[in-house]
């Protein structure tokens, strides 16, 4: 796991060393265990390292491949790399390390871009051919690990984080409009190619840039979900299925101990995290260490759930660590927790794992996390409803209802009006669903939602908050094996029972039944969805500033009436309306833009 950067000039000039170390040494808290720089005429390439597999200096990146006539920056970790390594060994290929990106190399002078489909992990590369001048700039297929970059006629530049692209300057800085149509319906998602800025891009998920030397850039999908069903998977039984998605998910955890270091569990005490603890306590994993979060409660919303964890650590024996924080320290670590942010996100649980990730990473260096498994297997609330609806056409209409934070006519109410375009996320939901490959309303929007809303939303936030301490998380909910897996079982065996029924129903065999038929839970900071005392004037100070003001992206009328009743402004997903508004001024204030 590790921060990549780069820059590939496209008019005859040198890459810009200086500027590739500036942006490469803005993620020094992604690779705390080194740093490296290579250039090579027009292409400059930056890396820093957190050594988790191969943890000599044989591993050290940029790395170089001379007898292949390639090299590589590589953010990521690659599961199956001893098995690739024994083919390509098989075809006559020679290794001088034994990590996972020297594979890649190989895997791709062996097969080209096929070797992508080889590739199982997480991962986000930039690969350069030495004599033909093209680069290539991959993605893994559930955008677990960012990719951005800003293009122009003279250059392109790439970073895993997008502050890291602002440190190295001449970024265009305004606000796009389609992006914060987006932000503000989809609770700060802004789908790929987008960001909230103007003049920055990240590489959707899937995907794979072409670069040529002339700055043609060609950018092809390599992986698609498809929910498309045979005759067979319609038949195929529930207890059929779920064993398909025990054994599945057996292989997945068993994946994602490939380290040369110890493996962790964030465990919230929920049925994911629980099931991977027990699968990972079921595969003998020597002293495993969970650990836990919980807040000071509000109202009548607790703050924390380890009632469920302590019952699933005892249930294991797994070292087990509490971490409370009280509403004091929460809120001093706040800015901190926003300045992590490769983008503004809204969500309660990004300073909830940021302060976990803070903690957890003085005793482990990588960890599992059971991010994915509501959207794959159908957890939500929001689901059900979706399974009424027999006429695809009414599809959007049904999903703008259950999911949007707020109207295209509230939206028009609240943005100043040089920011108000067309129903520019109604329009993103639309075009999506009308892709092939999904028929049904539900069907169309479990594949919207695995491959995009939790792309830049859970999986993001787990990766930044992390990375921010150097901690590698992995979540395997999203092998995409069992994505494959999980697309193809009917959606009913998914959404019926209050959700993620088949799942529950293996997890049966693994983990104790009072955890499995709990209340569905959420990883609660109630703080910032009452706002409250300090929290509001927090969020007051930070809308009042000279900056947003001059900023105005939004109505000031229409700002005030919010802030007066904080708590009268909630979005059907039960998010704070204010928070949203303040979270992006403050993340826009802290990146200095």
């Amino acid at each position: 796991m590790c921060g990549i950067a780069g820059e590939l000039r496209f008019d005859q000039q040198f890459a810009d060393v200086q500027t590739v170390a500036e942006m490469t040494s803005a993620q020094s808290r992604r690779g705390p265990d080194g740093e490296g720089i290579f250039s090579l005429g027009s292409r400059c390439f930056g890396h820093r390292r957190l050594s988790i597999m191969d943890l000599s200096q044989r591993a050290h990146q940029p790395f170089i491949d001379n007898v292949a006539g390639m090299g590589i920056v590589f953010n990521g970790a690659i599961y199956n790399h001893h098995e690739l390594r024994a083919e390509l060994t098989a075809k006559g290929y020679q290794f001088i390390s034994t990590g996972d990106t020297e594979v890649i190399i190989k895997a791709w002078h062996a097969w080209g871009a096929k070797a992508l489909e080889r590739l199982y992990g997480m991962f986000a590369f930039v690969l350069w051919e030495r004599d033909s001048g093209i680069t290539y700039l991959a993605r893994d297929r559930l955008g677990i690990k960012p990719l951005y970059y800003t293009l122009n006629n003279d250059h392109l530049r790439f970073a895993s984080t997008l502050p890291a692209l602002l440190a190295g300057g001449g970024v265009d800085t305004s606000i796009d409009p389609q992006a914060l149509h987006h932000y503000l319906s989809f609770h700060a998602v802004v789908p790929a190619p987008h960001t909230i800025l103007r003049g920055i891009r990240k590489l959707a998920p899937g995907t794979v840039m072409t670069v040529h030397p002339t700055g043609k850039c060609e950018t092809t999908e390599w992986w698609r979900l498809d929910f498309t069903r045979s005759e067979d998977d319609e038949k195929r039984s529930f207890d059929d299925w779920k064993e398909e998605v025990l054994d599945a998910l057996r292989v997945s955890v068993k994946r994602r101990l490939v380290a040369d270091v110890p493996v962790g569990v964030l465990l919230s005490g929920g049925l994911d995290s629980s099931l991977i603890t027990g699968l990972l306590a079921e595969a003998g994993t020597p002293d495993l260490r969970t650990y836990s979060i919980g807040f000071e409660a509000v109202d009548s919303e607790a703050g924390d759930e380890y009632h469920y964890s302590d019952l699933v650590s005892r249930h294991y024996g797994t070292i087990h660590e509490k971490l409370h924080i009280p509403a004091a320290d929460l809120l001093r670590e706040l800015p901190d927790a926003i300045g992590a942010m490769s983008e503004p996100m809204v969500s309660h649980d990004c300073v909830a794992f940021y302060l976990l990730s803070q903690a957890v990473s003085l005793q482990s260096r990588v960890v599992q996390s059971g991010q994915g498994a509501d959207e794959v297997f159908g957890g939500y609330h929001w689901y059900p409803p979706l399974m009424e609806i027999g006429d695809p056409d009414a599809g959007l209409d049904a999903y703008r209802r259950v999911f949007f934070d707020r109207s295209h006519e509230e939206m028009r109410a609240l943005l100043s009006p040089e920011y108000v375009l067309e129903d520019a996320s109604s329009h993103f939901v639309s075009t999506h669903f009308a892709k092939p490959g999904a028929s049904s309303v539900i069907d169309r929007a479990l594949r919207l939602d695995t491959t995009v809303m939790l792309v830049d939303d859970p999986v993001k936030r787990v990766d930044n908050m992390t990375m921010a301490f150097g901690l590698e998380a992995r979540v395997p909910f999203l092998d995409h094996e069992l994505v494959e897996l999980a697309a193809r079982i009917p959606a009913r065996h998914k959404v019926s029972n209050g959700g993620k029924y088949v799942l529950k129903e293996a997890a049966r065999s693994v983990i104790p039944a009072e955890v499995i038929d709990r209340p569905k839970g959420y990883f609660p900071v109630p703080a910032l969805k009452y706002l409250r005392g300090e929290f509001l004037e927090y969020v007051r100070d930070t809308v009042d500033t000279q900056a947003a003001r001059s900023r105005g992206l939004f109505r000031r009328d229409a700002l005030e009436r919010m802030l007066l009743a904080p708590d009268d402004h909630i979005t059907p997903l039960r998010g704070s309306k204010v928070w949203q508004i303040a979270l992006l001024e403050a993340w826009l204030q802290m990146q200095g833009v």
